[in-house]
Parts: structure tokens; C-alpha cells; sequence
């Protein structure tokens, strides 16, 4: 029934491209009550596949269509859902079923045109962003497509992702940092296209749940110059760089010119100690740092603040759930960092995917699973397409909780983890088990990619943090360094001014000749590596 109307899409596709999608396919099931979601996994009485006549000799054949890249360059991540979704067809499909792949990596309009000849009742894949845009334009319009892009923009028109959406990751963790009293955020992202989004989503979410994001910083992925560009200005290195040294000169001068008492001179001599065991002054106008990259650079994010006097302790660390599957949480500079993932493999589906393969599970994996046993579900479900795929109540998978909506984004529960050191996180809040209370309020194909922002702040004034005699300070002023306000902080961290007082009122020896510690030199090597994830 599909073929004649698909190749009236098939030259509109060659000859215009990718044109604009129909965002709300079946919009009304968006507005529907919701209740308890369904169970996926084999063996759970939620789950349909078919009826007795569908495993008999001569029942009606039913067809799905998968499309993957099955050669070529990606062809591990082309695999590696091919192997999932077989495993959920030999666990739970009809012997009526019928699954044929066609590769991607041969010529995405060959393969789509020999899949939809086929007449598929629902098609799975494809998996990057651009083909899913070819077939979205050349599919009929009531032929449904599980994809698997995490590209708003390739989606519609009955185009749908099982892929984890990058909006909602980034939600997640920012509802988390509001309930851990954050004041003020930054955001470090990578200069791509992806990154630009999720710091837009990270801008809406500050909104949404009041932190505001005092400042935005881009960096090149694998590129540690600048990596370590990024953290300077974050860590407002100039500025209070700066300030401690304009500081060191005001103690050092009135401790050479002024007469001083016995105890005005210890204390000048004991905070000008203190402050040349650092190379920075002052405070920073946030409390929280949100990393927006993967595992690797992000640790080199975290190793140049911590240089820069940026560490846990000033400020607390997020990420999002682009860290899964890195070895973050074997960095020290990373402990007590909290981030947003989606719920552990179950070590069931681990079990048998690995029995299949040979080797565990990845997302991907999971992905396809819960991809093929939605297709399979809906071919043999007595609801319409648009109504099995898109029931607002939801599913529960291998990957735990989700949604399609009618936009064709997925809506995925999170849980969020804590590194606790040696290699080891703790879930210290679990993924919501229901969508009765809404999880998200983003949609992803309404965010806009943020621009980068200067850092907002009231700047450092030196003598803030130092104490000096009251008859001298109209003397010894400074101006303040790194100022800069377009609106007005909601909220500004003060820190007390260092007040020292020597335990007697003993004479002091000062050195005219006094010249600052410098800092410690730090291990480069650790600092400037790079590990690159295939």
C-alpha cells in the first residue's frame, strides 16, 4: 500500500532535498492522561507478540524494515544494533514475522527505496542524522520509523528516535544542582554544534529552575591549548591573578614605608605570607561548574581549574550523561562530581547480548533492543500504530523508562550518580518510575544553540580581601580587575576579609628584600594528556 506513494516522494527527495518536517504527527496522543507504563522485557505479561495462528504454517506475513550502516566505517555501530534487535526477534517475535536489513553504507537512497518496496509496516533505523532527513521526506506519511539520532531537526513526520536526547541529560542535572542549593553556574561545552545546543538547553533550564548561568566557555574537543584557554577564563585567571599580586605590592609597600606597630606588622607579615603560597585572589561569582563534554576532556577541563584554583571545593562539578562509559570516576580531581545516566544495564539482557556476541552491551545495544521490541509490539498490538507508539504512559525497557512524542523526540528517565573515588559512583537520586508527574519540561527541537558569554561578575577589588590600618587605606587603594556586569547577579558569594592576629604584640622582622613564593610548578604531563575514545 505504500509503494506507489513512496516513489512520488522519491524524486521530490532527489531533486529538493530534505525539506521541513511535520512536527506533530498524531499531536493528539501528546495530550492524553497518562498512567502506569508498560513493561518491555521478555516474559512480562504487558508485552504482545502476536497470537498462536501468527505461528502457523501460512499465517500472514508481517514485515519490518531495518536500516543500518552494515559496512564501511561505521559499520561496529551498525552491528552492534543488528545484534540486539535479533536477539529481541528470536526472544519474542511470531514466526510470521518477517526482518530484513539493508545497509546505509552502500547508498542511503538504494537502501530506502528496496525497503519501502517491501512494504514494511514499520521501519527501524537509521541511525545518523541526515539519513534519517532523506527518509522522513521520502517515506508515506503513516509509515512509522524508530530512528536512532539524537537530531531534533531529523525528526517529524513519523520519524521517532529511540536515542537519548541531549536535552534531556543536560534538564536533568540542572534540576539536580537546584536541589543542592547551587547559586550560580558556569557552563564549559564543546565548540560543536551538539555542545552549542546543550548549552542553549543548560541557558533554558537556568530559567526554568532558577540558577542563572553567569557565564558560557567553548573549547575545541582533543585540543588541550585549548582546553587550557577556556579554564583561564573560566577561572577568571587574569583578574585574580592580578589581584593578588596588586595585594602583595599594598602589604609589601606599607610594611617598607609606613611606621607600624608590633601587631599591625605581624598581621601585614602573615597575610603577605599567606598570599604568596597562592598565584590567585578572590572569589569566583558561581558556585558550580557544568561540564557539557565526555569523559577525557573533561578531566583535563577539571586538572587546568584545579591549576587555576578551581577545584571541588569552590565549586561543585556536573556532567551529564555524555560520561557514560568513560573512566571519569578514576580521576581524583572528579570526586563528588555528580552527573545525569540512564539507569545500569540489567544484567539479564547483559547476559544474553553477551551470549550472542560475545561481548557486553553498550547503549547502542540497548537501544536496539528496546527498538525492536517496541516495532514488535506494535505490529502485533490490536491499537493503531500512533497509539501503541505514542502512549504518554510510556514503556519500560532495558534502558528503564521512556516516551515518544508526537514531535518524534524521546523522552528518557534518568537517574543521577556520584563519584565517590577509587573508580566508583553511587546513584544518589534514581530515575522517576512514571511520567503521571511530568520528568521534563524542554522540548528539544524549540532550543536554540547558545552563544559563548563572558563571565558575569562584580570583579575583584584586592583590598576586599585584605586587612590593612584603617588610617592607611585611603592611601593604598586598588582599582577592581575583571569586572563585568550586563545585568544585575541575582547573587554574588562574599567572602569576610582576612583578619590575622598575631598571638603577642612581639616586633616582627620584615625583609626589605621580600620577594614572593612562587607556585608550585604542577605535573604537565597529566595536565596536557589527552586519551582519545573511539
Amino acid at each position: 500500500m505504500y509503494i506507489k506513494r513512496f516513489f512520488a516522494f522519491c524524486l521530490s527527495v532527489l531533486v529538493a532535498g530534505c525539506g521541513a518536517p511535520q512536527e506533530d504527527w498524531f499531536g493528539e496522543y501528546g495530550t492524553l492522561e497518562t498512567g502506569s507504563p508498560a513493561y518491555m522485557q521478555y516474559g512480562s505479561p504487558d508485552f504482545q507478540v502476536g497470537t498462536p495462528s501468527d505461528n502457523l504454517i501460512g499465517a500472514p506475513v508481517r514485515r519490518m524494515a531495518v536500516l543500518l550502516p552494515l559496512s564501511g566505517d561505521n559499520a561496529q555501530t551498525g552491528q552492534t544494533i543488528r545484534t540486539s534487535i535479533e536477539t529481541a526477534v528470536l526472544q519474542n517475535a511470531p514466526q510470521n514475522l518477517s526482518v530484513s536489513f539493508y545497509d546505509t553504507a552502500t547508498g542511503t537512497n538504494d537502501a530506502i527505496i528496496s525497503a519501502l518496496t517491501e512494504n514494511p509496516e514499520i521501519i527501524v533505523g537509521p541511525v545518523f542524522s541526515n539519513d534519517a532527513k532523506t527518509l522522513r521526506n521520502a517515506k508515506p506519511e503513516l509509515l512509522p520509523v524508530l530512528s536512532f539520532t539524537s537530531d531534533a531537526a531529523s525528526l517529524g513526520g513519523g520519524v521517532m528516535t529511540m536515542a537519548l536526547m541531549p536535552t534531556n541529560s543536560v534538564e536533568t542535572i540542572v534540576k539536580e544542582m537546584s536541589y543542592d542549593g547551587v547559586k550560580n553556574f558556569v557552563i564549559i561545552a564543546p565548540d560543536t554544534s551538539s555542545g552549542k545546543l546543550m548549552a542553549g538547553t543548560a541557558l533554558k533550564a537556568s530559567e526554568i529552575y532558577n540558577i542563572p548561568a553567569v557565564g558560557i566557555f567553548y573549547y575545541k574537543e582533543n585540543d588541550s591549548e585549548s582546553i587550557k584557554t577556556a579554564t583561564q577564563e573560566a577561572s577568571m585567571n587574569a583578574a585574580r591573578t592580578a589581584a593578588n599580586t596588586k595585594a602583595r605590592e599594598i602589604l609589601s609597600d606599607i610594611l617598607t614605608k609606613e611606621r607600624l606597630t608590633a601587631i599591625e606588622k605581624s598581621s601585614l607579615t602573615i597575610q603577605l605570607e599567606k598570599l604568596s603560597k597562592s598565584d590567585t585572589l578572590g572569589n569566583l561569582p558561581y558556585d558550580a561548574v557544568l561540564f557539557l563534554g565526555n569523559g577525557d576532556d573533561t578531566k583535563n577541563l577539571a586538572s587546568f581549574l584545579r591549576y587555576y584554583g578551581v577545584d571541588s571545593r569552590s565549586a561543585r562539578f556536573y556532567g551529564t550523561a555524555v560520561w557514560d562509559g568513560s573512566d571519569i570516576a578514576n580521576d581524583f580531581t572528579m570526586y563528588g562530581a555528580k552527573y545525569a545516566t540512564l539507569p545500569e544495564i540489567s544484567q539479564s539482557f547483559a547476559n544474553l547480548y553477551e551470549q550472542m556476541s560475545g561481548k557486553a552491551p553498550n547503549r547502542l545495544a540497548t537501544f536496539g533492543y528496546d527498538a525492536a521490541n517496541m516495532a514488535i509490539g506494535m505490529i502485533y498490538s490490536n491499537k493503531s500504530d500512533a497509539a501503541y507508539l505514542l502512549d504518554p504512559s510510556g514503556y519500560v525497557g532495558v534502558d528503564g523508562l521512556f516516551r515518544l512524542k508526537p514531535a518524534g523526540e524521546s523522552e528518557r528517565a534518568l537517574r543521577i550518580v556520584q563519584i565517590t573515588g577509587g573508580g566508583m559512583t553511587e546513584t544518589v537520586r534514581e530515575a522517576p518510575q512514571n511520567f503521571m508527574t511530568p520528568v521534563y519540561n524542554i522540548e528539544q527541537h524549540n532550543i536554540k544553540p547558545a552563544n559563548s558569554m563572558k563571565l558575569e561578575t562584580s570583579g575583584i577589588n584586592p583590598t576586599d580581601y585584605i586587612n590593612i590600618p584603617e588610617r592607611l587605606r585611603s592611601q593604598y587603594r586598588s582599582k577592581t580587575y575583571g569586572a563585568n556586569i550586563t545585568h544585575e547577579l541575582q547573587t554574588t558569594p562574599v567572602q569576610e576579609n582576612i583578619v590575622i592576629l598575631p598571638e603577642d604584640d612581639s616586633d616582627a622582622f620584615i625583609s626589605p628584600d621580600f620577594q614572593p613564593v612562587s607556585l608550585e610548578s604542577v605535573n604537565r604531563t597529566y595536565i596536557d594528556s589527552v586519551e582519545i575514545e573511539e
